[in-house]
Order: structure tokens, then C-alpha cells, then sequence
């Protein structure tokens, strides 16, 4: 074995990479790696779908390869997405469109790099780290996901909370309580295998997708500019005091670390043959997946943005019900002033509820992938394997307590905070997965034949520090503010 290839001396079981022993081209090193490595993530769902042969249809072959992004998708589309989506409509109608449009598009090329990675080496990134870097690095990378993980469950659950309060006037702390038990649900979702899995958060993409489709397109008070909506997608502008620290908390908002991971493991859920043929059929199929879901995650989340800019933009209050009157500001909780007002706004009561169905679908398909990656860091990071449900209970639990704590000693009020919190904790740990990940697909000693090109890296590399540069820019502002919500004033 070339010594330039293998793991560092002090990493703990080094598995071959591509690379390493690799023939002229790349196949026999991915084969004996896998064939060598038996620490598999998600080993249950592991080579659990069958796909067919080369020779069969592009359409038999795409519905094969199709799910994995499915379910990375719902991270760009979560509850954490919607206040910033929200606010910018609101406060800047369709001029920070442009920035979600970006935003997508970066996470495209990353999650693409990701299914790369899974798909070429036989590894997730977890495990790449595992095997590549020092031991010493392994503690700090895995503890920093698990923060991660439990922040994105803290926002899925609270938005879960939030849709059940707004659907069946349910008290805000226990409909957490209440959002702690679907851990149960995927516990049985799993039990019936991944493709069932990627079928139920399909229907839930679905519902978010078909509830914004009726609010825009059906409802007869909205009327969309497309003319207008066209301009500002192509037209950058930070003209407005504000417009620039609404569109880093997007971008924040948008690309979550533990996707990076879990899309990596997820694509090893398909039945390979590991040589070259097969291997570049699922790159391929894997990049139009993933391309076809972040669309559709960008066309939800631009429904999101757009829908407040019709309701909401050049608007300072509105009544409702009761003669309550709803105060706009920069400072305002948008989802619940959205459900509040879309009722008066667009004259029918139909618009609140179709709002908090796609909420409601938003957070709980959002919680099976974040459970599901918290499995992977832990199997891949540590080798750690504990039985699933205990592993769920354990994710769930790190997100709902401080949930429950914080909102039973502070009120209501703090749900927009502790969301707030969760971004802010999202945009620190960011890094500890792009870095990895754009190391580990820029280099031929462990991709082989399948190391990024030219085009990749200079996207990938591009995408990771454009979004570090935002991250850094804004740190202090959000260090300040997770201070401020940790000592309660």
C-alpha cells in the first residue's frame, strides 16, 4: 500500500480509500475498501433497495436512485427557514429573492458533492473523518454535529408545537411534550424499511408544496407579479438598511451541516455493484436527484417569501378577530403573525389553516432526517452502536428538555428566541462539515477516478467560503443575541 494514502498513524482503524492499491482506473480500490470496511451507518437500511441493471431505462433507473435528496430537501424547507423567508417578503417584498434563489444553489452543489462522496468511497462523511483525520479531531467533530443535530430538532420540534397550538389551540408546552412522542413514528417507519420512509416525507413535501400552490394560485386575493418576481431573482441589491443581515440569516437558515452527512450515508442505502459503470450511474442519478428535490425546496421557500411580500409588504397592522390589532416590525414572531393575519388579509379562513398544515408537515418530516443523522454522526464519528430507539429517545430528549425548561420559566414569548438560538448554533458548527467535506472530494489519494473536477471544486470551494465569510460577518451580532436569549433579557 502507498504510504502517501493511508490514514494517519495515530487514526484508529484506517480503511482503505479508493485510491490506495487502486488499478488505472479506480475500480478495484473502491471495491476492496468496501469490501474491507464493516462499519456501516444506518446498517439496517444499508444496500437495503435493490436497483436495476445498466441496461435498464433512464426512468427505471431514476425512480431507483430517487429518495435520498427527498429527504435531505426537507432541511431547506424547515421551520428555521420560514422566519427568515417570512420576514424578508415582509419587510423587503421580493427583493431578497435573489438570495434564497443563491442559497439553493449552493446547497445543490454541496449536497451533490456529498452523494459523491458516499457513493465513490463507500463511506459517509463521519466516517471519512473517522478515517482521515487524527484521532484527537473525533471527539470535537462529533460533539459539535450532536449540538448541531439537537438544535435543528429543537427548531422542528418547537415548529411542530407552534403548528399544533395554531391547528387545535393546544398550550405551546405541551404540544412540545406532545411532539417528543413521534420519535415513535419513525421508530416504525424504520421497521418498514427506507423506501417506505422516503414515501411518507414525500407526502409530506408534498402537502407543504400543495398548500403554498392553492394559497398563491388559487386563492382569488393574490395575484403574483411574475414579471416582477422574474426581476428580482436576477437583481442583487442591498439597498435597505437591514436587507443585508435578513439575507445572512437565510443563507444561514439554509444550509444545514447535518444534511452534509446524512446524504452521504443515505445514498449507500441503494444496492451497488462496485465498478466504475455502476459507480457513475449513481453519481449521475444521484446529482439529478438531488437537483430535482432542492428545487423544489427553492420553489417552497420562495412560495414562503412571496406569499408574505403580497400580504404583508408596506403594511404596519391589521385586525383581527376580536379587534386585536397585529403590530408589524422588523422584531415580529412572522409565523404566528402569519397565521393570525392571512385569515383577515385574504378573506378566508382557509388560508390561516392551509399555513399551519404546511408547518405542521414542515417540522415532523424535518425531525425523521435529523434522528436519522444523528445515528450517522454517532456510528460514523465514534463507532458507537446503540439500539435505535434509544438512540431517538436520547436526540429527541436533548431538544425538547431545554425546550420545555426554557419555555415553562419564560413563557411563550421565548419560542421565537429559542428558534433564533438554534440558527445562531446552526451557523458555528456549519464549517465542521463543509471543510471536511470539500477536503475529502478535492482529493484523488481517497476519491480516485472520482475526485471532484474542475467545476466542483471551484463551486464547492466557492459555496463554502462565500458562506463561511457571511457566517464570520455575522457572528458577533449572533453571539449577542444567544447571549441574550440564554440570560433571558
Amino acid at each position: 500500500m502507498n504510504s502517501e494514502t493511508s490514514a494517519p498513524k495515530d487514526c484508529e482503524d484506517p480503511t482503505p480509500g479508493p485510491a490506495e492499491s487502486a488499478s488505472s482506473t479506480g475500480q478495484g480500490a473502491v471495491k476492496s475498501g468496501v469490501e474491507n470496511y464493516d462499519r456501516r451507518s444506518l446498517q439496517d437500511m444499508h444496500g437495503s433497495v435493490a436497483v436495476p441493471s445498466n441496461k435498464a431505462g433512464f426512468w427505471q433507473q431514476w425512480k431507483a436512485f430517487a429518495g435520498p435528496a427527498i429527504l435531505i430537501s426537507v432541511g431547506y424547507m424547515d421551520p428555521g427557514n420560514w422566519g427568515t423567508d417570512l420576514a424578508g417578503g415582509a419587510l423587503y417584498k421580493y427583493r431578497l429573492l435573489w438570495v434564497v434563489a443563491l442559497a439553493s444553489l449552493m446547497a445543490v452543489f454541496l449536497q451533490v458533492i456529498s452523494a459523491r462522496l458516499g457513493v465513490a468511497t463507500g463511506k459517509d462523511l463521519a466516517q471519512c473523518c473517522r478515517d482521515y483525520y487524527p484521532r484527537w479531531t473525533r471527539w470535537p467533530n462529533w460533539i459539535a454535529m450532536e449540538i448541531a443535530i439537537a438544535a435543528t430538532d429543537l427548531a422542528e420540534s418547537l415548529g411542530s408545537a407552534v403548528a399544533l397550538n395554531l391547528l387545535f389551540h393546544i398550550p405551546i408546552l405541551w404540544a412540545i411534550v406532545i411532539t417528543a412522542a413521534d420519535v415513535l413514528v419513525l421508530l416504525s417507519l424504520q421497521g418498514l424499511g427506507m423506501r417506505k420512509i422516503e414515501a411518507v416525507v414525500t407526502v409530506f413535501v408534498g402537502t407543504i408544496a400543495v398548500c403554498y400552490g392553492i394559497e398563491i394560485f388559487v386563492l382569488p386575493q393574490i395575484r403574483p407579479d411574475f414579471i416582477e418576481i422574474g426581476e428580482a431573482l436576477f437583481r442583487p441589491e442591498f439597498r435597505e438598511a437591514g436587507m443585508l443581515l435578513v439575507a445572512i440569516g437565510m443563507i444561514g437558515a439554509t444550509v444545514m451541516p447535518h444534511n452534509l452527512y446524512l446524504h452521504s450515508a443515505l445514498v449507500q442505502t441503494r444496492k451497488l455493484e462496485r465498478n466504475d459503470e455502476s459507480i457513475r450511474k449513481a453519481i449521475r442519478f444521484n446529482t439529478i436527484d438531488s437537483a430535482t428535490a432542492l428545487s423544489i425546496a427553492f420553489l417552497v421557500n420562495a412560495a414562503i417569501l412571496i406569499l408574505a411580500a403580497m400580504v404583508f409588504y408596506g403594511k404596519n397592522s391589521v385586525t383581527v378577530a376580536g379587534g386585536q390589532v397585529v403590530t408589524f416590525s422588523g422584531d415580529s414572531d412572522w409565523i404566528r403573525i402569519a397565521h393570525l393575519t392571512l385569515a383577515p388579509l385574504l378573506g378566508t379562513a382557509l388560508a390561516s389553516t392551509l399555513f399551519a398544515v404546511a408547518l405542521l408537515a414542515s417540522g415532523q418530516s424535518s425531525t425523521i432526517t435529523g434522528t436519522l443523522a444523528g445515528q450517522v454522526v454517532m456510528e460514523g464519528f465514534m463507532n458507537w452502536r446503540i439500539r435505535p430507539w434509544i438512540r431517538r429517545v436520547i436526540s429527541r430528549l436533548l431538544a425538547v428538555v431545554p425546550a420545555i425548561l426554557i419555555i415553562g420559566f419564560r413563557g411563550t414569548s421565548s419560542v421565537t428566541d429559542l428558534v433564533n438560538l438554534s440558527q445562531v448554533i446552526l451557523c458555528i458548527a456549519l464549517p465542521f462539515a463543509m471543510f471536511p467535506l470539500l477536503h475529502f472530494t478535492s482529493s484523488r489519494k481517497i476519491m480516485g477516478k472520482w475526485v471532484n473536477g474542475w467545476f466542483l471544486k471551484t463551486v464547492g470551494w466557492g459555496s463554502v467560503l462565500f458562506i463561511t465569510a457571511m457566517d464570520i460577518y455575522s457572528m458577533p451580532e449572533s453571539l449577542r443575541e444567544a447571549w441574550r436569549i440564554i440570560v433571558g433579557h
